[in-house]
């Protein structure tokens, strides 16, 4: 078997290719390597895998290059992206190139193909926007909801907000009508809070991975809006399982809402107060004004891939975060020339 990951340098995908490379796929990484780190993922390939090809190709420019590696593959793994809220308002333009045109030649690639291959598709909750017409309460740590006990499913309503949420939102349909109007055999996942190693975490994206590593560099972080603000958290490897049995049980056509759900649901405050302890570091923080189209509280209801895949997350917060802590030590020296 020949396997696709676009964007394969970076966390979630490279955690995809090396469990594929491992089972003894044939794998070809795609990456644009714009994000800072990322070499240290192609790195790790090359010292455990000798099945992993990577490519240096742009999603939105690269469409002959894309078209050609598509044509030798037979499972297509989607997760090259722009993937920062805040990075789509300063640059919507290269948000809308990364996400709706670099999707769309995705594809189209796959549709020109022979082989029919599956396409899985890396999407997201901020597709359901600031959950406004949810009715949201207070408590005296954190937020939640007012009445969804298990939290958003994927009958809740899409509401497009901020360039980011317009991008994957718009890629998210192409995926799923080219699933119904070309009958490709695709599959979504709209993703909340995935964290672990080789997450090299922003501010803006990968939050969890940047309060670690923040705290084992000594390094301040800035919190927007009060910090009661709830995610759901799931360790990469249960995503990973996840979408492996998506695929192998065939789920064509289907949305899922994958997250760790209630059970894994914690605020921010809640995290910084865990890493605190499992590193004996505390973290200098400050606050700022609430960022456009945030979610006070996000958790997945995660019941149809729980009846339709037999999966639930296994891994829970204070094990996923004592591995990404580890990782996070492992390589210091790196981290600390990447954030400077």
């Amino acid at each position: 078997m020949r396997a696709l990951v676009t964007g394969g340098a970076g966390f979630i995908g490279c955690n995809m290719a090396d469990r594929l490379a491992s089972k003894g796929y044939e794998v070809v990484v795609f990456d644009n390597f714009s994000r800072k780190g990322t070499e240290l993922n192609a790195e790790w390939f090359k010292e455990r895998h000798t099945n992993i090809e990577i490519v240096k190709g742009d999603l939105s420019k690269d469409f002959k290059k894309l078209d050609e590696i598509i044509k030798a593959c037979d499972e297509v793994y989607h997760f090259g992206a722009q993937t920062s809220v805040p990075v789509s308002i300063a640059n919507p333009r290269a948000d809308f190139e990364a996400n709706i045109l670099g999707t769309l030649n995705v594809l189209e690639a796959v549709r020109k193909s022979s082989r029919e291959c599956p396409l899985f598709y890396s999407s997201t909750n901020k597709v359901y926007g600031e959950l406004s017409g949810v009715k949201i309460i207070e408590k005296q740590d954190r937020y939640d909801f007012a009445d969804l006990k298990n939290g958003i499913n994927e009958a809740m309503p899409l509401d497009f907000q901020t360039p980011y949420g317009c991008s994957k939102g718009s890629a998210d349909q192409y995926v799923k009508e080219y699933a119904k109007l070309y009958g490709l055999k695709n599959i979504i996942f709209r993703q909340s809070c995935i964290y672990g190693p080789r997450q090299l975490g922003l501010e803006a994206q990968g939050w969890v991975a940047w309060f670690v590593i923040a705290a084992l560099l000594e390094k301040p972080i800035k919190i927007y809006g009060d910090g009661k603000q709830v995610r759901d958290l799931l360790y990469i490897d249960d995503l990973v399982d996840a979408i492996e049995l998506a695929m192998q049980k065939k789920c064509f056509g289907e949305i899922f809402n994958i997250g760790g759900g209630k059970e894994r649901a914690a605020s921010l405050l809640d995290v910084i107060d865990i890493i605190e302890k499992k590193t004996g570091k505390k973290i200098e923080m400050s606050f700022h004004d609430w960022r456009a189209g945030d979610q006070k509280v996000y958790y997945t209801d995660y019941s149809k891939a729980e009846r339709l895949l037999g999966w639930k997350p296994k891994i829970g917060i204070e094990e996923g975060i004592e591995r990404l802590i580890e990782w996070a030590r492992e390589n210091l020296c790196f981290l600390s020339k990447v954030y400077g």
